[in-house]
């Protein structure tokens, strides 16, 4: 089995038990609400999975909870539905089914699903796809989550995004520690480089590793 790492920054409460925290009894774990960057989740786990892999988010985020000494109070996930044109293809129907498919599963997880929109732009002779207001939702959220959990101390950031640092600031003003879950890789040319400003804007991160997405696998019956 594959040890998790744990780090922590040098601001932490020392009376705090925080992810990762071994010293911690099933008592003490501190319960957390997660906040999930899902472009980036997808990305890596197709990244490690290049054949597939169908696993449940929500035992996924589970698993490195426990593991790291978490209680989960909440999971909020952010994505943006597919584009969609005036008179949409075949392909992009398609697409949208599987999506809506995929967010009642989520929802049926008790997962709160927030959803920005997706932005078809032209780029010479193709076209590219940009996800807009999704960032901006998380941050709110984040920014704002004391008005439904009044008793939250800490939350956790899946993602990698250094984009997140300023909000990352404005909870740790507002006494709420921030711990990032996160992955990278220090081979060259990888596409998961370290955000360094990210974490160490955080108050600690745990690096996911591959174990996580494979003790969520679903049993898919053929």
């Amino acid at each position: 089995m594959t040890k998790t790492k744990i780090y922590k920054g040098d601001n932490l409460n020392k009376n705090m038990i925080i992810p990762g925290d071994p010293s911690g009894s099933p008592d003490d774990f501190i319960s957390v609400v997660v906040f999930i960057d899902n472009a980036y989740l997808l990305r890596l786990k197709n990244y490690l999975f290049a054949s597939g892999l169908k696993y449940s988010i929500k035992n996924f985020v589970l698993i490195v909870a426990k593991r790291n000494h978490c209680n989960v109070k909440k999971i909020f996930l952010y994505d943006a539905p597919p584009f969609q044109s005036p008179f949409p293809s075949e392909e992009e129907k398609k697409r949208k089914v599987f999506y809506d498919r995929v967010v009642t599963y989520l929802k049926a997880d008790s997962i709160e699903v927030r959803e920005g929109r997706t932005q078809r732009l032209r780029a010479g002779k193709e076209f590219i796809f940009k996800q807009k207001g999704v960032d901006m939702l998380l941050e709110i959220d984040m920014v704002s989550i004391k008005e439904d959990f009044s008793d939250i101390k800490q939350v956790v950031l899946l993602s990698g995004d250094s984009d997140f640092v300023p909000v990352v600031g404005k909870l740790k003003k507002q006494g709420i520690n921030v711990a990032l879950w996160t992955y990278f890789e220090r081979k060259r040319k990888s596409p998961f480089s370290k955000s360094n400003e990210l974490i160490k804007a955080t108050n600690g991160y745990i690096k996911i590793n591959i174990q996580d997405f494979q003790e969520a696998k679903l049993d898919v019956k053929k």
